[in-house]
C-alpha cells in the first residue's frame, strides 16, 4: 500500500492505465455516441495513453532529468488522438502543472491537483457539455476533495474516493445528455477516465477494484423522435481535423480558437512545453478542412496534420473465434434492473417493447430490426440469442435465420423468462465448441421451471378460475395456477406448488415481494438454495426460477 506517489509509482500508473484501456477498448468504442457516433473513443484513449506512457519512461536524452509527471503529460499532449484523447491529455497536463517537481505526492496534494486539472480541462474545451468526460472528471476530483475534507487523507482513501466518485457520475451521464439517453449508454470518454482512475487505485493499493464490466449498448427498437435528429450524423458529417502547432504564441492560439470556433465544433486546444518550445494539440470537427488548416498556418506552424472523415459507424465484420450473447429485456420499470443483472454476466442487453400479440406487425418488425442490428453490431462470429419472453421467441428465431447469411453463426436458446436466460448464461463456456456450448445452455434453460406473480389488469376466466382487476396471479410457464387478493399469499402457495415436484435452487427476481418470498423459503424449505436478485417492482412483482 503506497502512502505517496513517487516517480516510480507514476510510471507504473501510466503502464497500468495502458493495459486497462487496452482491455476496455472494444467496449469503450461501442459506447461512443457523442459528440459523433464514430466508434473510436476507446481506440483514441488507448493510443493517447500509449504515447504518454512511452514518454514517461526514463531516458538518456535531454529530458531524462525531468519529472515523470512532465514527461507523461507532454507525451499525452503530443500524442493525443481525437476529442477524448485531447481531454485526457489536458487532465494529465493539469496534474503535471501542480505535481511536477513536488516530490512524493500524498493524498491531500493529489486531491488538490486533481481538482485543478479538471478545471483546466473545462477551460481547454471551447463549448463544455455536461454529461460527458468533463463531468466525470470534475465529479472524481470533487469526491477526492470531499474525502480530504472528511479527514480521509491517506493516498489510498483519496484515490478510491476519486475512482468511486467517477463511477457514480458516469452512471448519471445517461440522463444528462439526450444522445446518451436515446442510445441507452453512458459517456464513453467518462468511462475511459474511470478506467484510468481504477488503474491508479490498482497502482496504489495493489488490488484491482471490483467493478461490473462496462455495460454494452442496450439497443432499442427504432422510434422516430424529431428531437433525436439533433444527434444523428448528417449525410455529410464533415471531418475531424487534428494537428500539432509550433512556433506560435498564446495570443495567436487564442485567435485560432476563436476562428476555429466559428468554423466548426468539438474544439479542444491543449498546450504543453517541450525542449524546443511550447506546442499545442488542436482538435476540431469542421466541414471546410482547408479553412481549418489555413487558420493553423496563420497561427504558427501546424505539423502532424490528421484529417479523418466523420462517417456513420459501419457494421463491423465478424471476428472469427469471438462470441457474444444477446439477451432481450422487455421495456418497463424492471428493465433497468434486469439489464444491470444480465450485463454484469457479460451479456449484451437489448431492451425491446414486447408486441401485444403476433398480429401487431409494426411492433414485431421493430423487435426484429433491433435484434438484427444488435447481432451485426456485436462484431462476433458466433452469437447466442436469448428471447427471455414467450412473445419474443418467434421474432428472434426469424432474425437468426436471416442474419446467418451475413457470415454469423447465430443460435437461439428458446428462453421464455429471464430466469431461464440466467440459467443458460450461468453454464456458458467460451472454451467449448460453439455448438456444444449452445446445447449446454439450452439444457440448463429447459431444466429451469419458470413462474411469475403478476397483477390482473382485466376480468378474465383462467385455468384457475375467474380473476378480477388487481388480483394477484400465480403463473407457471404461462398458465395461471393460483388467484388471490394478497400477493404474498399467492407467492407462498405458488412456491410450495413448484417445490412439491422437487427443486434444489430457487431464483427470485423482484423487489420487496422477492425478499418476503426468500423468507418463506428459509422457513418452509430450508434445504433449498435461494438466489435473490433485487429489481424494480414493475408490471411483474416477482419472477421465479426453479432448478
Amino acid at each position: 500500500m503506497l502512502t505517496a506517489l513517487d516517480e516510480a509509482a507514476v510510471g507504473r500508473w501510466s503502464r497500468t492505465a495502458v493495459d486497462a484501456l487496452r482491455a476496455s477498448r472494444g467496449r469503450l468504442d461501442e459506447l461512443n455516441v457523442f459528440p459523433v457516433p464514430d466508434g473510436d473513443t476507446g481506440t483514441n484513449l488507448l493510443l493517447t495513453a500509449q504515447a504518454a506512457a512511452e514518454a514517461a519512461q526514463p531516458s538518456e536524452g535531454p529530458d531524462g532529468g525531468e519529472s515523470v509527471w512532465t514527461r507523461w503529460a507532454r507525451g499525452a499532449v503530443l500524442g493525443a488522438r481525437g476529442n477524448s484523447g485531447a481531454i485526457l491529455a489536458q487532465l494529465l497536463r493539469g496534474l503535471a502543472d501542480d505535481l511536477a517537481g513536488a516530490g512524493p505526492v500524498d493524498g491531500s496534494a493529489f486531491a488538490a491537483a486533481l481538482l485543478r486539472a479538471a478545471r483546466t480541462a473545462y477551460a481547454a474545451v471551447a463549448e463544455p457539455t455536461e454529461g460527458t468526460f468533463l463531468t466525470v472528471a470534475r465529479s472524481a476530483a470533487e469526491a477526492a476533495g470531499a474525502a480530504v475534507d472528511q479527514g480521509r487523507v491517506a493516498l489510498a482513501e483519496v484515490v478510491r474516493a476519486a475512482a468511486d466518485g467517477a463511477r457514480r457520475s458516469l452512471h448519471g451521464t445517461t440522463d444528462q445528455l439526450a444522445a446518451l439517453r436515446d442510445a441507452g449508454v453512458v459517456d464513453a470518454g467518462g468511462a475511459g477516465w474511470c478506467v484510468v482512475l481504477d488503474a491508479l487505485v490498482t497502482t496504489v493499493t495493489g488490488s484491482e477494484p471490483d467493478r461490473p464490466p462496462l455495460a454494452r449498448r442496450a439497443l432499442r427498437p427504432h422510434r422516430h423522435d424529431p428531437a433525436a435528429d439533433l444527434h444523428r450524423v448528417a449525410v455529410d458529417p464533415g471531418s475531424e481535423v487534428q494537428f500539432l502547432l509550433a512556433d506560435s504564441s498564446e495570443e495567436a492560439v487564442e485567435r485560432l480558437r476563436t476562428e476555429l470556433g466559428w468554423l466548426g465544433d468539438c474544439l479542444v486546444v491543449v498546450g504543453v512545453d517541450t525542449p524546443t518550445g511550447r506546442e499545442w494539440n488542436v482538435h476540431v470537427h469542421v466541414h471546410d478542412v482547408g479553412a481549418a488548416i489555413e487558420a493553423g498556418i496563420r497561427a504558427g506552424r501546424p505539423h502532424h496534420i490528421a484529417v479523418t472523415a466523420l462517417a456513420p459507424v459501419r457494421v463491423p465484420a465478424p471476428v472469427a473465434g469471438v462470441r457474444a450473447t444477446v439477451a432481450l429485456v422487455p421495456a418497463g420499470p424492471a428493465a433497468e434492473g434486469l439489464a444491470e443483472l444480465l450485463g454484469g454476466e457479460g451479456v449484451q442487453v437489448l431492451v425491446v417493447q414486447v408486441p401485444a400479440d403476433r398480429d401487431d406487425t409494426a411492433a414485431v418488425t421493430a423487435v426484429e430490426e433491433a435484434v438484427a442490428a444488435a447481432v451485426l453490431a456485436s462484431g462476433a462470429a458466433d452469437v447466442v440469442l436469448l428471447p427471455d419472453d414467450p412473445q419474443l421467441v418467434g421474432p428472434v428465431g426469424r432474425v437468426a435465420a436471416r442474419v446467418r447469411g451475413e457470415g454469423r453463426d447465430v443460435a437461439v436458446v428458446p428462453t421464455r423468462s429471464p430466469v431461464q436466460g440466467l440459467a443458460a448464461v450461468a453454464v456458458a463456456d467460451p472454451q467449448q465448441r460453439f455448438a456444444d456450448d449452445v446445447i449446454s445452455m439450452t439444457d440448463a434453460a429447459s431444466a429451469t421451471r419458470w413462474a411469475e406473480v403478476v397483477l390482473a389488469e382485466t376480468e378474465a376466466l383462467t385455468s384457475a378460475g375467474r380473476c378480477h382487476p388487481g388480483d394477484a396471479l400465480g403463473v407457471v410457464e404461462g398458465d395461471v395456477v393460483v388467484i388471490g387478493a394478497a400477493q404474498l399469499t399467492v407467492t407462498c402457495e405458488l412456491l410450495d406448488r413448484l417445490l412439491a415436484g422437487g427443486g434444489e435452487l430457487v431464483t427470485l427476481l423482484g423487489g420487496r415481494l422477492a425478499e418476503a418470498a426468500a423468507a418463506h423459503l428459509a422457513a418452509r424449505h430450508p434445504t433449498v438454495e435461494v438466489a435473490l436478485h433485487p429489481l424494480g417492482q414493475g408490471a411483474r412483482p416477482l419472477l421465479i426460477g426453479v432448478e
